[in-house]
Order: C-alpha cells, then structure tokens, then sequence
C-alpha cells in the first residue's frame, strides 16, 4: 500500500507515528521557510509541514501546486498551541514531512474544486471528474451509497431477493418513448432498453420467487428537467398475495428505516393518505407539498348564484392566506394578470383595520359576505384568493400559486412531508388519438367492485393505484397488478390494441398468466429524486455521478455521438435527415 493511514483519520492518539500519506494538494501555503500543504482524500484533509531546513524536501514541495498527486512520509506531531483546528477532526495535529514524492501532477484546473461561488453547470460537467472531487459531491454520492444499502439491508431481512432484469429487451408502451437498440443479428429488429422492468418482476411472481428487488437501471425517451433523466435509477419491488395496504406499510416503514438510519431524522407514519379526487380538488395537483399548510376551499355553494360577475362559472373556489403584509394593489395586478393568462379570473378580500375590503364587495349580497367572512379566521392582513371559471384551470391554477406563494411568503416548513395518493382514473381519454390510454400502466387492477363499468363507462373506473409523494415530488409509484388473462386481455382491448397487437407485444405475457399467476402488486421508487431531496439539492444531477444536460448529452465523454458507416453497414441501417415539417400560410 502506498499509505499507513487516509488524510481524515489521524488523531492526537496518533503523535509520534511515522506515517504515509497520499493524496491530492487542496492548498499550498509558503509561510517564509515554512510551507503548509493541506493534503486531501475522501475521508478528509491531513496539514502536511515542511521546514526549509529540510533544503532538498523544500525545494521539492516548493514546486508543488494544486491538485498533485502526492505521496508522504512524515511524524505526527501536535499543532503549536494555539493553532489547532478544531473544525477539522485531523485539526489538532499535522505532519512534519521527512520524504515528498510527486505521483502526479495537474494543469491549471478551469475552476477552483472548492470554491465559495458557484461554477457553471456545463463547466463542471465538462470536466466532471474534477466536480466530482468537490466535498458536496463526495457527500452526496457517499449518502447515495448509504441509502442504497440500508434499502438493501431492510428488503434483505425481510426474504426479499435482488434478480437483475435485462437491458435488453421488447418495446412495450409505458408512457414514453423507448430508446432503441439494433440488432446486428437479427436484422431489421431492435431492442428496447427497459422504461421499468414491469413485465419481468411480475413474471417473476408468476414463476413462484413471491418477493423481488431490484435496484434497477431504466431508460426513458423524454423531454427533460430538474428531476429527469433520459437514464435514471429506481429501487423496484414487487410481491406476492398482498393487498394495498401491504404495500403501504412495508414503504412507510423502509422510510423511516431509511431516513432515521442515514439522517437520523424519524419520521411519522402511517403517511397520511389522500384519494386522487382529494388531492385534486384541495391542492390542485395529485402530488401536493404539504409542508404548506393552507388548501384550497370550494366556494362554489356559497358564491353561486349569489354574485354578479357578467360570466358564467361552474366552479367558485379560494385559497385562504393568514398573514400577507406585502400584498398591494400592485401584487394584486399581477395575480390577475396571471390568472387571466391560465384562463380563470381572480379577485381577494384582504382583512384590515377589522374589516374586509374587497373589489368583489358591491357584487356580492350582504348575507353571503357575512358568511364568507365567518367562516375564516381572519385577522389583520388576511388575505383570501377567490378564483372562478372552468373547474380543472381553476384548479391547476390555484395549485400552482399555492406553491409559488409557499416559497414567496415562506410557508414552506423545513422537514419532511410524505403522502399516499389511491383511486386513481383508471383511463384517460387521449383526445389526439381519440381513445383511452392508462393513467398509470395497462397492466393495473382496477377496483373490483367496479368492474362492471369498464363495459359502460371505463371513465368511472378507478385504479388499485397508488403515488407515494414527498414535498410536491412524486417519488414512487405502484399498483396492484391485474393476474388473470381475461380481464387483461379486456383491458388491452379497451386501449384499442388489436389481438394481432396483443399477441405480437405481450403474447408471451398472456400466455404467463394462464399458468398459475398469484395476486401480486408493487412498487418502483425514483431513487434519484428520493436523494435529491435527502441531499437537499434541487436537482437530481446533484447526486448522480455522471448526468446527462437537459438535451440529453454527456459534456464529458461527448455522448451521443456519430458512428461510423461501417458500423451502420453491420446492422442494416442507412440514415435519412429528418423532413422539414411542411409551414402554412401564414409561415407558422
């Protein structure tokens, strides 16, 4: 070994020790015939001492610069009194140097590894080796680890086994495009990298295995984000004779596993736990951040009928604020203003002075107000948004500026929320293509007293669907899974899949089925997002060791890149550059 010990683990128990270090130069000090060179490795940082008494060793540290690989030989000896660094759990000794070999040396770096302003994103991820040396994202990589084998830890112990599923396999629909693989032997014919690996585990219950992880790899196809990623990481389970709640309390209770073992923090549970239709209509969205504490209110009984506003309206509905010192007929312009542009109108009654001021007053009858203003608690600087207009833009209207105004009047609480959405839609109509489409995935059970209304009204439908959401982020989704062939079959028929389609995409699938499929269902958590927000970053290129940009691209290896004709000859390909897509008229 090229080292006794690493740059974060000597301790005063340690002075006298001759030692080897070696590690990288975070910093470089000449203090006039003394140089201070702060040696650094993952576990921490080691003050290295060489005095230029010590002619031929300074000369040598003497050239020495940021970033050079090192290695030390040297005696552990306390730090002058007064001088130690208590921040640093090495702070209270250093090394006097008796041997410097340079293992290494570096050019000039195009950004400081450590420094207190932030380096562009697409700097860092050119030369995202040198990133990946910085403190906060060693820290952030080393939690990924931990979380990883406290998941593994937890299912382990609980006769879960881990079965790796193929990259390689069969285009099914899952809600994205598919990245697509050519196969030079079978000409003509490609693969698909997998969207989940859903069809597998389920295969697996249906082969007898009862209760499958796997920390797996996915792929997907589309537009991305702060929280996307054309690959990303997913911890899947899948088991055997459950029902919903199984599923529920095993994930409540891995949570709290996971985060008092990682974070020290405990969690509450069970999570509260919300219908679609809920979460909907008092958030405005089906992934709500309830470190918000305020909701969204129908109004509708109260304000139908009884308020003059020169436009018809199915839907009435507010958002009660308790303290907005800073609202101004400026702020109140602008929410209208972007009310306006989401297609609902807006207006408020702000409460001061013990009384309720408001552009709505003269339309509203006496009664009503009276009745309106009983029933919140106002107090000074209240301040209640009244929305109306088409119900679903009302909704998603209110729900986003329930969330941009958390942040802006800093209602957001700094912990942890987790909730459960269930029932969802187990159609939705795809107005393009005039047909259903899954919400969630074709292979979900819908509720079984309900199963008459797929042949009368599939619309009614709910699914044995459930979201786990975590502060607005949706961090995992599942279901219980349909196991008999018929009503699979029916559902595929439903999404307008021919048999031809049935039988050419998932015949193997059906075929399963009739071999003996125990009920069974699952669940895939986004282990990405689950460590964004564990990290406390706001993207999940943060703690991913090589991201793509958000068109898609590795800035450090130049990933996607040509190929060469004769690779394209091996599989049968020839590009063709894109149609122009044919402009109108009127140039658009």
């Amino acid at each position: 070994m090229l080292r006794t010990h690493n740059c974060g683990a000597l301790r005063k128990e340690d002075i006298g020790k001759e030692v080897l270090l070696a590690g990288w130069v975070n910093r470089r000090r000449d203090h006039g015939g003394v140089i201070f060179i702060d040696l650094r490795d993952r576990w921490g940082l080691t003050q290295l001492v060489i005095d230029s008494n010590q002619q031929e060793i300074y000369q040598h540290a003497n050239s020495v610069k940021s970033e050079f690989v090192l290695q030390v030989k040297g005696i552990v000896r306390a730090r002058p009194e007064g001088l130690a660094n208590l921040k640093l759990p090495t702070g209270e000794i250093e090394v006097a140097v008796s041997e410097v070999i340079i293992l290494s040396e570096s050019k000039p770096l195009p950004f400081e590894i450590e420094e207190k302003n932030e380096t562009d994103e697409s700097l860092r991820l050119r030369y995202r080796y040198l990133d990946l040396r910085r403190t906060r994202m060693q820290k952030n990589l080393m939690l990924r680890h931990q979380v990883c084998q406290s998941v593994r830890r937890y299912l382990s112990e609980r006769q879960f086994i881990e079965v790796e599923t193929p990259f390689l396999t069969k285009s099914t629909p899952e809600g994205a495009r598919d990245f697509l693989v050519p196969s030079r032997l079978n000409e003509g014919n490609f693969y698909a990298l997998p969207q989940s690996p859903q069809l597998f585990k389920q295969i697996l219950m249906i082969a007898g295995y009862d209760r499958y992880f796997q920390i797996a790899k996915c792929f997907r196809d589309e537009d991305l984000r702060a929280d996307r990623q054309p690959e990303f990481s997913q911890v899947d389970i899948e088991m055997s004779f459950v029902e919903r709640e199984d599923i529920f309390e095993l994930i409540e209770t891995m949570m709290k596993n996971l985060f008092y073992e990682v974070l020290g923090i405990q969690l509450e549970a069970p999570f509260p736990r919300m219908s679609y239709d809920e979460a909907m209509n008092c958030y405005g969205c089906d992934k709500p951040d309830l470190r918000i504490t305020c909701t969204i209110d129908d109004l509708s009984s109260l304000l139908e009928g009884n308020i003059e506003v020169g436009s018809k309206t199915d839907s009435w509905n507010g958002l009660f604020l308790q303290d907005w010192k800073g609202f101004s007929r400026k702020k109140a312009d602008l929410l209208s203003q972007m009310a306006k542009n989401a297609g609902v109108s807006l207006s408020y009654i702000k409460f001061a002075n013990e009384a309720g001021t408001s552009p709505l007053k003269n339309k509203i009858a006496e009664q009503t107000w009276r009745k309106i203003i009983e029933k919140y608690p106002f107090q000074e600087d209240s301040l209640l948004l009244i929305a109306w207009g088409d119900r679903p833009k009302v909704l998603a209207f209110l729900g986003n500026l329930r969330v941009n105004l958390g942040e802006e009047l800093n209602l957001i609480q700094n912990q942890f929320k987790f909730c459960w959405i269930h029932d969802f839609p187990l159609f939705e109509w795809n107005l393009e293509e005039n047909r259903w489409d899954s919400m969630h995935h074709p292979f979900t059970a819908p509720l079984l007293d309900q199963l008459d209304q797929l042949n009368i009204d599939p619309s009614k439908v709910k699914a044995q669907a459930y979201d786990i959401v975590l502060n607005g982020f949706e961090i995992g989704g599942g279901s219980i899974r349909i196991h008999r062939s018929d009503l699979q079959e029916k559902i595929f028929q439903l999404l307008n899949l021919s048999e031809g389609e049935i039988q050419q995409k998932f015949g193997y699938f059906i075929e399963a089925l009739q071999y003996g499929c125990p009920p069974h269902g699952g669940i895939a958590l986004g282990l990405d997002r689950i460590m964004m927000l564990m990290s406390g970053e706001s993207s999940i290129r943060e703690t991913m060791a090589f991201p793509k940009t958000q068109k898609g691209t590795c800035l450090m290896s130049g990933a996607p890149s040509p190929v060469s004709d004769d690779q394209l000859m091996v599989l049968g390909i020839q590009l063709k550059k894109k149609k122009e897509p044919r402009s109108t008229k009127d140039g658009s």
